[in-house]
């Protein structure tokens, strides 16, 4: 999903619910400095995608990993059994960013990508369309909502396959 969608609040509730491993790509790379340049029309860091599946590729082969980025093209297929797109309505969205100091082309254009479906469409021509599904990510009730539904998922997928 777009910055600011939730994914974040999602995810360590997720893992902490689950107990599986979260893993948020962004910071990951920041740590490892998993970088090939700077954006200066963004003002961020652009990810070194090799690098990245390098670095996780072996705990993604050992399975129950929740990952955690807004972007998914690069990511091989195989490393997911379903895939979720976090959706939040632009007045909610332009709020949490204008919050975080986004601001000029960074913030209309991450408005825009909401608008256009930018991520779910990219989500959609990545993966098996019957794994990609949007939730709604405007209030603490679509939050819960999300992950009571996430998690029955995950019992489901865990009496299926093992």
């Amino acid at each position: 999903g777009t910055p600011g969608v939730g994914k974040t609040t999602l995810g360590k509730e997720l893992a902490s619910r689950s107990g599986m491993t979260y893993i948020n790509v962004g910071d990951m790379a920041k740590e490892g400095e998993l970088y090939e340049g700077f954006d200066e029309e963004y003002d961020c860091p652009i990810l070194d995608e090799d690098r990245v599946i390098d670095e996780l590729e072996d705990k993604m082969s050992e399975g129950g990993v929740i990952i955690d980025y807004h972007g998914c093209d690069f990511f091989p297929e195989r490393w997911f059994d379903i895939v979720f797109v976090l959706r939040t309505d632009n007045s909610f969205l332009y709020d949490r960013l204008e919050s975080r100091g986004y601001k000029g082309k960074k913030l209309q254009d991450n408005i825009q990508c909401e608008i256009f479906q930018t991520l779910y469409e990219e989500a959609m021509s990545s993966y098996r369309k019957e794994i990609v599904h949007q939730l709604p990510s405007n209030t603490p009730e679509d939050l819960e909502r999300n992950l009571d539904q996430i998690m029955q998922w995950i019992e489901q997928w865990m009496k299926d396959n093992n």
